[in-house]
């Protein structure tokens, strides 16, 4: 009785407050949306999403480091085989059907379309504060897609809209991109708030992606931009948000979602954002021991010898990788069955292609593996670490170099990453040895294509690659691509 009582007064007491004269509405107007941070974020989830493939099928991590100088994916007896796909990589000897570069383009293209529409969207909210800052986001965000694609594959479609997009639409060159994009982001930035998200856009990530465009400028243009990278670089610097980690591998643990030094990060998650699994592809079958994990990794990619040789003795990072006898999390000695010998590994790899001719201990043991990102006791397929974009460290080695290519000195930035490493410091930090100290801290990060490219090196040649021309330098259009849309040759 006391509940039909209190829903009569309850229905009475709505009724004499509402005004018939009010507007009432089953969703929010779109001038007034987004009202908060939280709506702002739930919208643009579907323009991030295409960041979680970034390590897997997308093919973007294997197409940046697969075919440099510092890491290899040999074939070991059946495994790793693939059709080849991974010694086309090595080889540089790719095609447009080539899996990587296919994979590529549907994904950052997927990106360009979600942050298009959701640019649309927010028009009518274009006025308001909410509504730049979120467009300013979906612009930034559009614009690190396309810095992908350029950087990737040269001259591309430049799609800006969404509801009137052209169905077949014609390449814009590399340079016409470049233009494009930097005036979106530098326009852009001034609508972004003091948020330090690793997450999202903000101005450290806006400023880190410009930098990147300015410090490659002459390669996608023809016009160098040293000064204007460096002035970035101080702008991200400027800000203080960002410092490096006191240890060399602070930055890659498992709870590594607040480090102070990574500026924009794909969130993974073992559960909920899976995607992260390149410990599987590195560490050996027997390695789950090590790590007491419930899964039994693949025995594949390792770092070639002569990038795991630029490292000093005495250097902090190389305890990111997995050499000499290997061992249970209990401490005792790990055998590999089927070499029927203890687990050693060893930095030598013997070939590409190692097939029956060699022993079982150089097809299985072959080469250094990778644990630069934590692998915490217990992993699964999938690791929990958050995958930086752009961290702090890579920031202070771009200003040394642009100091350097304009003429100065930039021993104090080296410096810093190299006295957190343990390492001696440079003087007159030169061109050569900057390429090398880039490769060595930002090993396994996805930069040492692009970083090789700008210091004309990845033409030469090295271990079980052949030197080549400038056309390796981008990838073709996707052969799905060009069959799809007539207007792309």
């Amino acid at each position: 009785m006391r509940k039909i009582l209190f829903s009569l007064v309850l229905v009475g007491f709505l009724a004499s407050c509402v005004d018939l004269e009010d507007r009432l509405y089953d969703k929010i107007p779109a001038d007034q949306f987004p009202e908060n941070e939280t709506q702002a974020a739930l919208m643009m989830i579907p323009m991030y999403k295409p960041l979680q493939d970034h390590i897997d099928w997308s093919g973007w991590w294997f197409a940046q480091e697969v075919t440099s100088d510092e890491m290899v994916c040999p074939t070991r007896l059946t495994d790793w085989d693939d059709g080849g796909k991974w010694r086309s990589l090595h080889e540089q000897t790719w095609n447009n059907e080539s899996e990587a570069v296919g994979a590529m383009w549907s994904r950052f293209y997927r990106g360009i379309t979600e942050a298009n529409k959701l640019m649309e969207f927010l028009a009518p909210s274009a006025e308001t504060d909410a509504g730049k800052a979120s467009i300013a986001k979906a612009v930034i965000m559009r614009s690190y897609y396309y810095y992908l694609l350029i950087d990737n594959y040269g001259d591309v479609p430049l799609v800006t809209t969404f509801a009137t997009a052209e169905e077949y639409p014609s390449n814009n060159t590399r340079a016409e991109v470049w233009t494009a994009i930097v005036a979106d982001i530098e326009s852009s930035i001034p609508h972004l708030g003091t948020s330090v998200s690793k997450t999202s856009v903000t101005k450290g990530m806006a400023f880190s992606l410009l930098a990147k465009l300015y410090l490659n400028a002459e390669i996608y243009t023809g016009t160098a931009q040293w000064a204007k990278a460096e002035a970035v670089c101080d702008s991200i610097i400027g800000l203080g948000a960002y410092s490096l980690e006191s240890d060399a591998l602070g930055p890659f643990i498992t709870e590594n979602d607040n480090s102070p030094e990574n500026i924009f990060t794909i969130p993974y998650d073992e559960d909920t954002y899976e995607g992260f699994n390149l410990h599987m592809r590195t560490l050996h079958y027997q390695s789950n021991l090590t790590f007491n994990m419930s899964v039994g990794p693949w025995n594949g990619f390792a770092v070639m010898e002569d990038h795991y040789n630029t490292f000093e003795d005495g250097d902090l990072r190389k305890e990111g990788f997995l050499v000499g006898q290997q061992y249970e999390f209990s401490g005792v000695k790990i055998v590999d069955p089927v070499a029927g010998s203890d687990l050693i590994l060893d930095p030598h790899i013997a070939a590409l292609n190692m097939d029956a001719t060699y022993t079982l201990q150089e097809i299985r043991m072959g080469g250094a593996r990778v644990a630069k990102f934590e692998i915490k006791k217990g992993a699964k397929d999938n690791l929990s670490n958050d995958f930086p974009i752009f961290r702090y460290a890579d920031i202070l080695l771009m200003k040394a170099e642009a100091m350097i290519r304009q003429g100065l000195n930039g021993d104090v930035y080296v410096n810093e990453v190299r006295k957190r490493a343990g390492v001696s410091e440079f003087s007159n930090t030169s061109l050569d040895e900057l390429l090398a100290e880039r490769g060595r801290e930002m090993f396994w990060e996805g930069h040492r294509r692009q970083d090789q490219i700008r210091f004309g090196t990845f033409n030469n040649a090295w271990w079980e690659k052949k030197a080549n021309s400038a056309s390796r330098n981008t990838f073709p259009t996707p052969q799905w691509v060009l069959d799809s849309n007539p207007n792309l040759q």
